[in-house]
């Protein structure tokens, strides 16, 4: 099985971060994986996206043409990708800052991202929110790997906020059965 993934948003919210995570917790799972970055001309609030590619058998090329999942965490970034989007593929859309229309032959996944990181104490978790219910929705990768990878790829600083990233991929995880729609 191949799974060609893009994550994008604003400059801030963690893309980076999401991609490197679903990388190392598909290298734990034995699988090959790609990760391929794209930063926009500013950093924070600039447009960034990355492409992940989680195979098990060798990955000839690392760019991702026509994505199997897209995490758009932002409208501007829904609409630059979808129709890169496989047909039958799916997108997990940040419902809390936008509410696409139904789409033939594209599952629509709605997260509302940025309430549920709130909930669990900051907006910046947004990103492990959306991977934990792509786990839930997608059998790509292991929700145990995924957890295991973050406190390895914080940076110092950052891990004293493992218990917030683990909520929120948690949470992400238990309640994405409840974000479907557009099916």
């Amino acid at each position: 099985m191949k799974t060609e993934i893009i994550i994008s948003g604003f400059g801030g919210q963690g893309i980076m971060l999401a991609g490197t995570v679903l990388c190392n917790a598909g290298m734990k799972q034995g699988k090959f994986v790609t990760f391929f970055p794209s930063y926009g001309a500013e950093m924070r609030g600039g447009t960034a996206n990355c492409q992940v590619i989680i195979s098990d058998e060798l990955i000839g090329n690392p760019i991702v043409y026509k994505p199997d999942i897209l995490l758009a965490f932002n409208k501007p970034s829904f609409d630059k990708f979808l129709p890169y989007v496989k047909d039958s593929g799916c997108i997990f859309v940040n419902s809390s800052l936008y509410k696409p229309e139904k789409i033939n032959n594209i599952e629509i996944i709605e997260v509302p991202a940025n309430n549920i990181a709130e909930e669990c104490g900051s907006a910046l978790v947004l990103n492990m929110v959306m991977l934990g219910a792509m786990a839930g929705n997608k059998n790509i990768l292991d929700i145990n790997n995924i957890l295991e990878v973050i406190p390895e790829v914080l940076t110092e600083s950052k891990k004293k906020f493992w218990d917030l990233n683990k909520q929120a991929v948690e949470l992400g995880f238990k309640t994405s059965n409840t974000f479907l729609a557009g099916t």
